[in-house]
Formats: C-alpha cells, sequence, structure tokens
C-alpha cells in the first residue's frame, strides 16, 4: 500500500509559480508510478502529469508542457510538481496519486492511492 499526504499550493497570480509535493509511505512506493490530477468545479478530474517507478519517463498534458514538471525523490519517498507561469485556467484542485505497477498511466480510474487534495488558485 502507499498513503499519500500533499503540501503546497494556495493563492498566485498569472505568470506566477507554485510546488506541490507529496510525500508517500508504505511498502509499494518504490514500484510506484505518479501521477498528478486536478479538477475544477463542474468539472472532470484530468491528467496533468505522471512519472514512471525509476523517475527516468514523464508524461504531462498538452495544456502544462513546458510549464509544469514532475519529479520524484525516491530516497525520501516524495514527489513534485513544479508549476511555472500559471495561468487563470490552471485554477483546480490538485491530487497526488500512485499506481502499482510503476509504468505511468494517464487514466485516474487506474491510479490505485489518492492524496487529500489542495487547492491552487490562480488570479488573472
Amino acid at each position: 500500500q502507499v498513503q499519500l499526504v500533499q503540501s503546497g499550493g494556495g493563492l498566485v497570480q498569472a505568470g506566477g509559480s507554485l510546488r506541490l509535493s507529496c510525500a508517500a509511505s508504505g511498502s509499494a512506493w518504490g514500484n510506484a508510478a505518479l501521477g498528478w490530477f486536478r479538477q475544477a468545479p463542474a468539472n472532470y478530474r484530468e491528467f496533468v502529469a505522471a512519472i514512471n517507478w525509476s523517475g527516468t519517463n514523464t508524461e504531462y498534458a498538452d495544456s502544462v508542457k513546458g510549464r509544469f514538471t514532475i519529479s520524484r525523490d525516491n530516497a525520501k519517498k516524495i514527489v513534485h510538481l513544479q508549476m511555472n507561469n500559471l495561468k487563470y485556467e490552471d485554477t483546480a484542485v490538485y491530487y497526488c496519486a500512485a499506481a502499482v505497477p510503476g509504468q505511468i498511466r494517464v487514466e485516474w480510474s487506474s491510479y490505485d492511492y489518492w492524496g487529500q487534495g489542495t487547492q491552487v488558485t490562480v488570479s488573472s
């Protein structure tokens, strides 16, 4: 199993940056793919970024490519989402997620474990 606790987020002006973090515990961390999703009010849960178990492969939604970076530190059991040049439309609740085994996947339904969610609000 994997337990995920998120931190970061908040309010930022358009063009600014934020970093989200997700600390994990549990025995399955080393074999888990990690992803970030987001959900705005009245919207579906949207894929943002994912990284495989070793950190050698990443995947991004087209809407965030070149602005967001996902990374993981397996020794510290933590995954980050660095968000730069934020836009108003990035406003949402962001969730980290873990899936075993550790190949990248982009469908939210394929993830087994979820963080509690954190609000990101970008003012225009």
